[in-house]
């Protein structure tokens, strides 16, 4: 099977796109952190996925006469201040934060990457109207930015993941647009263009697949800024509204008792650097597979 994928010459488009996957794979898994932060995220899907059969209680059921208990065999990471298991509303707190994070994933990306291509590939005056427009979002600090676009709108799961995504695609614009640039004098570009091709064909079929690895491997990497933003709006009350568990507004509700109750806010905000920690380094393993010059 391995000399197969391996062949000199491939007898079909298959057996060439399996080999370079199979290449790609070897090179992801000789990094020892990349496999771990993909585990990780792996991790994440799973509890988003099972919270039901992964929840040992009710998320959402207070109970005051166990209120503020600490780890144990029947509640692994303690109770909050309303009586209710922590260790499921982190695990169901995960649905929340990957939601945040495939929507956000699914606005910018394709948003930044038009953006970026149009702007690079067309020039001129379009050039200079995208890119203005890319530098007033750049002017201002996202959390900042985001603050802004969530307090004008009703404070709400929706809300933060349009003020996050309005305040992200700028930088995949900027990227995609230096690499239009890079590409677009490329000899192979001329030859399809003098072949006939037009401008939304050099686009879609050329440019845009040459840029895609690059949007990849930044978008993973700014998955953990992502999350940060995220909770950040949870803990100002701007996220995701009572009762619904969301780790940014766990760690609001057990400030107030950080001294005596630890786990209450500790819990949530270990799951936020355990998840961000496994963006990052899934990033940079991403990042030695698609960049064929760190390859």
């Amino acid at each position: 099977m391995k000399s197969w994928l391996l062949a000199d010459s491939p007898a079909s488009r298959l057996q060439a796109n399996l080999g370079q996957l199979y290449l790609l794979l070897r090179v992801f898994f000789r990094s020892p952190l990349a496999v771990i932060g993909f585990g990780i995220v792996c991790a994440l899907l799973l509890c988003a996925a099972f919270a039901p059969w992964l929840a040992t209680h009710d998320p959402y059921q207070q109970a005051l006469t166990h209120r503020l208990l600490p780890p144990s065999a029947e509640h692994w990471f303690g109770t909050d201040h309303l009586g209710r298991d922590i260790w499921s509303r982190v695990i169901y707190g995960s649905r929340m934060t990957l939601l945040i994070i495939a929507m956000v994933a699914a606005i910018v990306g394709p948003l930044g990457l038009a953006i970026g291509i149009v702007a690079g590939y067309v020039g001129g005056w379009v050039d200079r109207v995208l890119m203005r427009i890319t530098d007033i979002f750049l002017a201002f600090p996202r959390l900042v930015l985001a603050l802004a676009f969530t307090s004008v709108l009703q404070p709400s799961v929706e809300s933060a993941i349009i003020a996050i995504a309005v305040t992200s695609w700028p930088a995949y614009a900027r990227l995609a647009r230096a690499e239009t640039l890079m590409y677009r004098g490329s000899d192979f570009i001329q030859a399809i263009e003098l072949q006939g091709a037009s401008p939304l064909r050099v686009l879609v079929g050329h440019i845009t697949p040459l840029c895609l690895s690059s949007v990849i491997v930044r978008l993973t990497l700014d998955m953990a800024g992502v999350i940060l933003i995220a909770a950040g709006l949870g803990f100002l009350g701007l996220g995701a509204p009572p009762p619904q568990a969301e780790w940014g507004a766990m760690i609001a509700d057990g400030r107030n008792y950080l001294i005596d109750s630890w786990w209450v806010a500790t819990i949530p905000g270990l799951a936020i650097c355990i998840v961000s920690l496994g963006f990052n380094i899934l990033g940079d393993g991403m990042r030695d597979v698609l960049d064929p010059k760190t390859r």
